[in-house]
């Protein structure tokens, strides 16, 4: 787990992006480990710092789940910003399900999760496989809230958590994962999914009326754009929801990822044409938007409608 909060200025030094050997498996699964060094990867160093002074007061928590076989990391931008914007953000690898997470002491898990579900013997055993992922991972995400705000946590800056203010949100089945969790953990106030199908599916009753948002590509994730979850689960969602989907995105749109492959001259995927920068604001500015209406009940026009500041985005109803 990676904690970015809401910190003093003075102290600490920039924090790293990820480990060499972290990064060396990140390019070896896409395909990328004679192209880019891994310890150009390795050597990136974040706008955060480690160990700096926490910011005195009480602050809401945000958990993020990343996408399946992608490590935690490649969320930092959105949870650099969000604790720029005074949250704690507690962001989660979960054992075995990505490409390598590195342990104290140098112990690296990698992805065991990913080599089950390749092995899955025809697409209903695979979609049972990825739902007990989203489920397991709820369970991964209530264990974490446990330890940051039961007694005697094991963050010593845990007194900055105010517990009844929580969100989850994640990308691909970190997304899944938010709804998952919510369905059975009652201390979570809000979720957000990007672009993750609902292998466990949204319920006919819900999720109990608390807010949620969708946030996806404009292919898939647009109604009646294939994946028919995002459909379904839209329409058994209560309370307050968004469905707001990308122009010109793809699935990682939402994460580091075009970033990382902007600076590294890495070609345009031309699938998914948005530039890097519009990318990233337009995934801060509208989670941000979503958790602070939710959890600290300021208006946000920007989720009222289209704005033309952001002309790539459009709200979806179905």
């Amino acid at each position: 787990v990676s904690l970015h909060y809401p910190a003093r200025s003075g102290g600490g030094a920039p924090g790293p992006y990820l480990t060499t050997e972290e990064a060396r498996l990140l390019l070896a699964a896409r395909g990328l480990d004679d192209v880019v060094p891994a310890d150009v990867v390795g050597g990136t160093v974040t706008h955060a710092r480690t160990g700096a002074p926490a910011a005195r007061g009480r602050y809401p928590l945000v958990l993020l789940s990343p996408g399946f076989n992608t490590p935690r990391a490649t969320l930092t931008s959105l949870a650099e910003d969000l604790a720029s914007r005074g949250y704690v953000v507690a962001s989660v690898d979960h054992a075995y399900e990505s490409t390598g997470s590195a342990f104290p002491g140098g112990r690296i898990l990698t992805c065991a999760a990913c080599d089950q579900v390749e092995a899955a013997p025809d697409e209903a055993s695979e979609r049972r496989l990825l739902k007990a992922v989203s489920t397991g991972r709820a369970a991964d995400l209530s264990f974490v809230l446990d330890r940051l705000t039961g007694h005697r946590p094991a963050w010593h800056h845990a007194r900055m958590i105010d517990p009844n203010r929580i969100a989850a949100a994640g990308h691909s089945i970190g997304g899944n994962a938010a709804a998952s969790l919510m369905l059975t953990d009652p201390r979570v106030d809000a979720g957000i999914n990007m672009d993750g199908t609902f292998f466990d599916p949204v319920p006919e009753s819900g999720l109990g009326g608390r807010p949620f948002l969708m946030l996806g590509d404009d292919g898939l994730h647009r109604p009646g754009g294939g994946d028919t979850t995002w459909d379904e689960g839209f329409q058994r969602l209560g309370g307050w929801k968004r469905w707001l989907s990308v122009k010109e995105s793809g699935h990682f749109t939402f994460t580091d990822i075009p970033l990382l492959a902007e600076q590294l001259g890495l070609p345009v995927d031309p699938a998914a044409p948005l530039s890097a920068d519009r990318s990233v604001r337009i995934t801060r500015d509208y989670t941000a938007a979503f958790l602070d209406l939710h959890l600290r009940g300021r208006p946000q026009p920007l989720l009222a409608g289209p704005t033309p500041g952001n002309p790539e985005v459009v709200f979806q109803r179905p």
